[in-house]
């Protein structure tokens, strides 16, 4: 069952990427508002009710408080998480807020790293930028080289192109971190695989032109709004992490 987070700040959780997490999310706690409408989001659909961003003031002070109870305990998180109900690379205060997010970490849980979860579409903007070359892991989604895989999977409001997001991603010259969900299924009456040779290969080269510091592959792990989707076998993910090496680039997979 998908479910959303009820929470401006929530964990920390154990992340299978990120080690010991503690997420904040700049969302609206009841409803989920994003630019994308991904099949296999774990937060489901987009809410018909927009709901409010939360703001930058209460972010700041209920962050500040968790690292500071978790600090008194010996506890600090291994890292700080922007992820939560959809994207939070649309709130208006995000350069802010990511630098609120900097000092507090800095003062008081200084080993800590600042992760933000993007889809990307908002890094055109010259201020997300700079935010986002300013933590230490910028993640930033790109789950197909193909505009209508990406149609179909992550089902993005209003303009988008993978040229066009490639072509930002490259603005960042080689400091963030690609993120890939790769799955198969049924959705829609259409089968859903960025798995083939097809895909792979396309993917395989924006990576290359991208030349990221980093290449995070995964699949499903958790429910997804839509109900006939496949896990793809860690086996199958490693052959494809194998490749992206083969490139010089670090890569992780979690099954």
């Amino acid at each position: 069952m998908t479910a959303l987070f009820h929470d401006v700040i929530f964990g920390p959780v154990r992340s299978r990427r990120l080690g010991l997490s503690l997420g904040v999310n700049l969302l609206p706690t009841e409803a989920k508002l994003c630019n994308f409408n991904c099949i296999y989001c774990e937060c489901g659909w987009n809410s018909p009710e927009k709901g409010k961003f939360n703001t930058r003031e209460e972010v700041r002070t209920l962050l500040g408080g968790k690292l500071r109870e978790m600090s008194a305990a010996g506890e600090c998180p291994d890292v700080i998480t922007f992820a939560g109900n959809g994207e939070p690379t649309t709130h208006p205060d995000f350069e802010a807020i990511i630098d609120d997010t900097l000092w507090l970490r800095d003062e008081i849980c200084p080993g800590s790293r600042v992760s933000v979860l993007s889809n990307a579409t908002m890094i055109g903007r010259e201020s997300v930028r700079r935010a986002l070359l300013r933590v230490d892991n910028n993640i930033l989604k790109l789950d197909s080289a193909f505009d209508d895989t990406v149609r179909l999977i992550d089902d993005p409001g209003g303009a988008y192109s993978v040229a066009g997001t490639v072509a930002n991603m490259k603005l960042f010259e080689g400091r963030l971190i690609i993120q890939t969900m790769f799955l198969r299924g049924e959705y829609a009456g259409r089968r859903v695989d960025n798995t083939t040779r097809r895909e792979v290969d396309a993917w395989l080269e924006l990576v290359r032109q991208i030349s990221p510091r980093q290449v995070m592959i995964y699949t499903i792990d958790r429910d997804t709004p839509a109900p006939n989707l496949e896990k793809v076998p860690v086996e199958e993910l490693r052959a494809i992490a194998a490749r992206v090496e083969a490139l010089g680039i670090p890569v992780s997979v979690a099954g």
